[in-house]
């Protein structure tokens, strides 16, 4: 089987979707629109994939290296982006058309459409569907010896006869094409329809009167033939995105308890025997190791987790969390975060920006920004970083061992050496030398008699008004 070139039909206008963002470049499970078809014809072995975008050139910014780009000057209908790729196209290339708003299409499904076109010699292949409720969908009018004849419309009243409605086999929008019988049929397509458009499927009965075979390639996924026009489509096809995805990491040994709750896009990576537990969302770049739990109710985004790792009811993004190390709950890590093997950030812990070594923890109710922290250091409750002077970012040094008892402000720039300690409630504004104990604070004094003395004053100014 020769590598084909796969053309995707990316060029219309999307105004359904009434939104600033052209429809091809809306977010699905992490990737734009765009990104899923061309993923798939990449997978299938396409020599070479075709975009075919409108003069605005809008879809640039999502096209990865390698993506040839073809413009359509006018929006007249499905054959102009296809007259559009032919100079892409070889004579003897076999070629794919698709539409870039049905994401949902996979390399499988190419593949085997590929296979088939070339396998029979037609000059052209459809990919078929079968529906109990066609209605909406062109439909294909086969020859008495199963050949395709033509694909008839639907979108407007007259467009089919009454026999032509009751056929259930629909175009998928999906064709393998010979580049050269498509190029001569393309040149014979005319407007003759209620809507003045040139369609793709008229290139059909044109390679027909060509005395050229036309067959059909039945898919039988349903799925694959839902478009996005317009948001409800959206959250349509991301429920089906959503599944697959699921479905990819349970059959590879991960563990997700509840799939309808959890959100996970498509780039993300889970080793084997990781637990996903409901109301979770993994985005992006996020990696999570063999044998750690996620949730319930935590987000990762671009995060990275180790092995035998727990994020429960936590917020990680951009942050790399290493092996056997305990997060949350209601933990924060933000971007630049590190934290080492066997460490801890407990309950409403922020880090930001910080490096915390092997074996130490930041149990509960603690800022720390921009610092760096040793290995086997207990940061008391609420140990704050005061990193931010309202000017700039400074930095906090803490060293092996160090143990800051609850309520400690460390002021940076300031180093707390290894081995010290500091007293509750410090405010620390300097540095702390190796096992020293850092005390900062005012001593305590009692005022004996100070609350009948303030009941009494009280009563003074109650009577004088």
């Amino acid at each position: 089987m020769g590598a084909p070139v796969v053309v995707i039909l990316a060029a219309g206008q999307g105004t359904r979707m009434r939104s600033a963002t052209p429809k091809l470049l809306h977010p699905l499970c992490g990737m734009p629109l765009i990104g899923w078809p061309i993923g798939a014809a990449l997978q299938s072995g396409a020599s070479k994939v075709v975009v075919v975008d409108s003069a605005l050139r809008l879809l640039a910014p999502a096209l990865p290296e390698g993506v040839e780009v073809a413009v359509q000057e006018q929006q007249l209908g499905t054959a102009a982006p296809a007259r559009a790729a032919l100079g892409h196209i070889g004579a003897d290339d076999t070629v794919l058309v698709i539409t870039g708003d049905a994401p949902l299409v996979t390399a499988g499904t190419l593949s085997a459409l590929t296979a088939e076109h070339e396998r029979s010699g037609a000059a052209a292949t459809i990919a078929t569907m079968v529906l109990e409720d066609p209605r909406g969908y062109g439909r294909v009018v086969r020859a008495p010896d199963g050949t395709v004849e033509r694909v008839v419309e639907t979108k407007q009243p007259g467009d089919a006869s009454e026999l032509e409605l009751q056929i259930r086999e629909v175009n998928t929008g999906m064709f393998a094409f010979e580049g050269a019988a498509l190029a001569h049929a393309l040149a014979l397509v005319r407007a003759d329809n209620a809507q003045g458009e040139h369609y793709l499927p008229d290139v059909l009965p044109a390679m027909r009167r060509a005395e050229r075979t036309v067959l059909a390639h039945e898919l039988s996924d349903p799925t694959e033939l839902l478009g996005v026009n317009d948001r409800l489509q959206l959250a349509q096809v991301t429920a089906v995105a959503q599944r697959r995805i699921c479905e990819r990491h349970m059959l590879a040994g991960v563990t997700i308890v509840n799939p309808g709750a959890t959100t996970i896009d498509v780039g993300v990576e889970i080793a084997a025997d990781a637990l996903i537990e409901p109301f979770c969302t993994l985005r992006g770049a996020t990696a999570v190791g063999s044998r750690s739990t996620i949730g319930p109710h935590t987000t990762l985004i671009d995060a990275t987790v180790g092995e035998e790792s727990s994020v429960l009811h936590s917020h990680v993004t951009g942050a790399t969390v290493g092996d056997r190390v305990s997060i949350g709950p209601f933990a924060y890590l933000r971007p630049g975060t590190v934290m080492r093997e066997g460490s801890k950030a407990g309950t409403f812990v922020e880090i930001k920006n910080s490096d915390v070594g092997r074996g130490s923890k930041v149990p509960h109710l603690s800022y720390i920004g921009d610092a760096r922290v040793g290995e086997r250091v207990n940061l008391g409750a609420s140990t704050i970083t005061a990193n931010y002077d309202g000017y700039r970012k400074h930095a906090t040094t803490i060293g092996d061992r160090v143990r800051t008892s609850v309520d400690t402000t460390l002021v940076a720039p300031v180093s707390v050496g290894d081995d010290a300690y500091t007293a509750a409630g410090s405010v620390i504004t300097d540095d702390v030398p190796p096992g020293a104990l850092g005390v900062a604070r005012e001593r305590q004094r009692n005022i004996d008699g100070y609350a009948e003395r303030r009941r009494r004053r009280a009563e003074a100014e109650a009577e004088s008004r």
